[in-house]
């Protein structure tokens, strides 16, 4: 066995910690800019419900082509996963800019299946990404992982906070929300491009990533190979079967049963938080005060407190470690359900708004808890291909939710 202890000399670890956020960040930064500018589509094409449509079109393509990476996924060379990715994002995000641009800002059925298309490649490229990265760093530093989660939920306080910017700037000019929608996608265009450059070149020279790479692969990891490359380190192809004879990793049937609770955990955390957000909260809460900003505030609150539960479990003392405590936690969540419908009947929006921090707050924290806790105590092949299963059960509980945000359009005359 290696020595599993980090050697102290490495240096590079806040490097990583940042380079992990950028990237977390840029997995959703293109797919959250689609969901903010939601009022911007909502005026495009109100006879479609495009909040709803273009999460259900997503979701299939994501969750699909997950499923066969993960089954796949010893199999699969990392870095041309990822990095194939990140460039669909970056392409992807381009040309919905360009879709725009094309049409003069025009609605029509046309122009809304070609944005659908687009939402379907932004699903198989988080698909990519998010497996790949939550496997990758299964095997490096807790403290990488939740700097990657908490990078995706930057994305949706960034685009979201973007987005109250350029409506601000935008609000009095007559194409007002057309400007603010090719700004927000101009700008998310260029942070994808910087992400493929910082995958490519800078994550895999850092020291900490290639001790880790190595130690991988000393474990029988044969996913590693071009990344260490790419960082400078080559494998001799006798070297890993060696310790493979050694190592036997556990199947992924096996790894799933070992691990069931958590895996039905991060399915019921986003089963009852896409249920909620963002469909409801954009087109279900009534009308008040704030007018055409409120749908906007709500998603920005529910974005950065997201942000901010996914920090919390850096504080040791306030970490969930124990398996049955996290699913008593996330099962007391489904009490947000009544919560939310009486308070969109009866109540004002300031609770509204509390309870969608509240919302926000416990699945960025539930999230990094259950992701942190799952990989310890694995080998490096084990945690990658446990990282990937848990991430395809989150994609699941996506789905899930966004199928059963529809239930509450029943008796609204839809």
């Amino acid at each position: 066995m290696v020595n599993s202890e980090v050697p102290t000399r490495l240096e590079g670890k806040y490097a990583a910690i940042v380079v992990c956020w950028l990237l977390g960040n840029g997995c959703l930064f293109s797919w959250n800019s689609m969901l903010t500018i939601e009022d911007y589509y909502g005026y495009l094409f109100p006879k479609y419900h495009p909040s709803r449509v273009l999460t259900l079109v997503y979701q299939p393509f994501a969750v699909g082509t997950l499923a066969i990476l993960t089954y796949n996924e010893a199999k699969l060379n990392t870095r041309t996963r990822n990095l194939f990715g990140y460039i669909l994002f970056f392409i992807s995000t381009l040309l919905v800019l360009i879709l725009n641009l094309a049409t003069s800002g025009k609605g029509g059925i046309g122009t809304f299946i070609g944005i659908c298309a687009l939402s379907g490649a932004f699903g198989v490229a988080d698909a990519h990404v998010q497996g790949g990265m939550v496997g990758d760093l299964s095997y490096m530093k807790p403290e990488f992982i939740q700097s990657f989660l908490a990078g995706l939920a930057a994305s949706g306080a960034l685009t979201s906070a973007l987005r109250l910017i350029t409506k601000a700037a935008f609000d009095n000019s007559g194409d007002g929300l057309r400007k603010g929608a090719i700004l927000f996608f101009a700008i998310s265009t260029f942070f994808e491009l910087l992400c493929v450059v910082l995958y490519a070149f800078i994550f895999p020279k850092i020291p900490i990533v290639k001790y880790f790479r190595s130690k991988a692969a000393s474990e029988g990891s044969k996913t590693v190979s071009s990344d260490l490359a790419a960082g400078g380190i080559r494998t001799l192809p006798g070297e890993a079967n060696e310790y493979t004879k050694d190592t036997e990793r556990k199947g992924n049937k096996q790894l799933l049963l070992e691990n069931i609770d958590y895996a039905l955990d991060m399915f019921l955390i986003y089963t009852l938080t896409l249920s909620i957000f963002p469909g409801f909260l954009s087109e279900d809460t009534g009308s008040h005060s704030l007018g055409t900003w409120y749908a906007l505030v709500l998603i920005a609150m529910y974005n950065v407190w997201d942000l901010i539960g996914r920090y919390i479990p850096l504080l040791k003392c306030l970490k969930l470690e124990s398996r049955k405590l996290i699913t008593i936690a996330i099962l007391s969540r489904f009490l947000l359900v009544p919560a939310f419908y009486f308070t969109a009947k009866y109540g004002d929006q300031g609770w509204m708004i509390m309870l969608t921090s509240f919302l926000g707050l416990s699945n960025g924290y539930l999230t990094v808890c259950v992701l942190t806790s799952a990989p310890k105590g694995y080998k490096g092949p084990e945690q990658n291909a446990l990282g990937n299963l848990l991430v395809l059960f989150l994609l699941g509980g996506i789905f899930a939710g966004v199928t059963l945000d529809w239930l509450w359009l029943i008796g609204k005359g839809w």
